[in-house]
């Protein structure tokens, strides 16, 4: 698909062909772009590469939600998928988008969310004392992994044997956000088949059995007489276990990745556990899993010059606006540095509805595991996913000096 975008500086803008696995938007590539031009054209519409116009885009008021159109963009307009997608709150617009939110947010309150970490503590700890080989580990699947799927376990009241089952599901719901989608497809809607029926089976017991937690809350959840639907019950859970689980693993190592280029760093988090909610922030500056915002232009309009069509489709590159050297200095990671925000969790009307839960589990999970794998570096060659839509690591050996409990 070509951008349906024009502007007066025919021939300026750089451009990217986003639909190649190769691509990858931490690359030399996209930031020597950057110097050049605010934005850059692709084969799906724009790319937004600065840190102030990402800011001013996210809020725009001609600009909606553009992830819903992703699986249109691959060729997919109708069966499981495609209905579950146009599903998501952060696909609805205006008062459909207000009224789920409302009714949603009830379920996230920090009182909830707080109470469940000292189990959050005792998970990763239990963890890393279960790692098979001593100084060694493969570390997306003997703790990224088991410590995302475990967590949402926990937060859904189901049983934390079960965790392989969340992360096998979870994770090929994952590939509908990358480029191989099409292919992929009669996995993705196979997963989505399985995690209905675990929403089915979760919504049925809290009603037979209500509990103060995270599930009874939706299912209770009403505003003014108004309540989720059993659709937008059962959505919402599948679309709440995929996020919750996909986007906390790949977080998870791609913090990792981080801070094995700076090893002082993670000297200093292990030092001073207090450090773990700005080391969580730091690393979504320069290194999220989600490295591209999507928007759709709703009217004509023009910003800064360009002229961009009704229709057309905005990727706001979240990693390359974090590091931006006009908004943050050169280049640098640093966990004690006060930043400007990052949109590591998008930003606006849509900003992420789970991010208090993600920022809460990673942050106890960072400072102590610097605190018990000391000298951590690379122990093999690792494995990735496509650098685009969500990206992390498959696989990340690591070898590492074990410190004492």
């Amino acid at each position: 698909m070509t951008s349906s975008a024009t502007d007066t500086m025919s021939g300026f803008a750089p451009y990217f062909d986003i639909a190649d696995p190769a691509f990858r938007i931490k690359s030399e590539q996209v930031y020597a772009a950057r110097e050049r031009s605010w934005y850059a054209r692709t084969n799906y519409g724009l790319a937004v590469l600065r840190y102030d116009e990402m800011s001013r885009l996210l809020k725009h008021p001609k600009l909606r939600q553009g992830s819903v159109a992703w699986p249109a963009h691959n060729g997919i307009t109708e069966g499981p998928l495609a209905r579950w997608w146009a599903s998501w709150v952060l696909n609805k617009e205006g008062e459909q988008h207000h009224r789920l939110r409302r009714l949603m947010n009830p379920a996230f309150s920090p009182r909830l969310i707080g109470s469940l970490v000292p189990r959050f503590q005792a998970l990763a700890n239990e963890l890393i004392n279960d790692f098979r080989e001593p100084g060694k580990a493969e570390f997306m699947s003997e703790f990224a992994a088991p410590y995302a799927a475990r967590v949402i376990a926990i937060m859904l009241g189901l049983p934390e044997q079960e965790w392989p089952v969340i992360a096998s599901e979870s994770a090929a719901i994952g590939l509908a956000m990358g480029v191989t989608l099409r292919t992929e497809l009669p996995r993705i809607e196979e997963a989505l088949a399985n995690l209905y029926t675990y929403a089915d089976d979760l919504i049925e017991a809290r009603r037979r059995d209500p509990r103060d937690d995270f599930v009874t809350a939706l299912v209770k959840a009403r505003d003014e007489g108004d309540k989720l639907s059993d659709d937008e019950l059962r959505d919402g859970l599948v679309l709440l276990i995929f996020g919750g689980f996909d986007t906390t693993r790949n977080q998870l190592g791609l913090a990792m990745q981080t801070f094995l280029a700076h090893p002082d760093q993670w000297r200093l988090l292990a030092a001073q556990s207090d450090l773990g909610s700005k080391a969580v922030e730091e690393v979504m500056r320069v290194n999220p899993t989600v490295t591209w915002v999507s928007r759709e232009a709703l009217e004509d309009f023009t910003f800064e010059g360009l002229d961009i069509a009704a229709g057309t489709t905005v990727h706001l590159f979240s990693q390359s606006a974090g590091t931006d050297p006009r908004a943050f200095g050169a280049e640098s990671f640093d966990i004690t540095a006060d930043r400007k925000p990052h949109y590591g969790f998008g930003g606006g009307a849509h900003h992420c509805l789970g991010h208090f839960v993600a920022r809460s589990d990673m942050s106890e999970a960072l400072p102590l595991l610097a605190r018990r794998l000391t000298n951590p570096r690379l122990d093999g060659e690792p494995s990735w996913l496509p650098d685009s839509g969500n990206t992390g690591p498959v696989t990340l050996p690591i070898a590492f000096i074990p410190a004492a409990h």
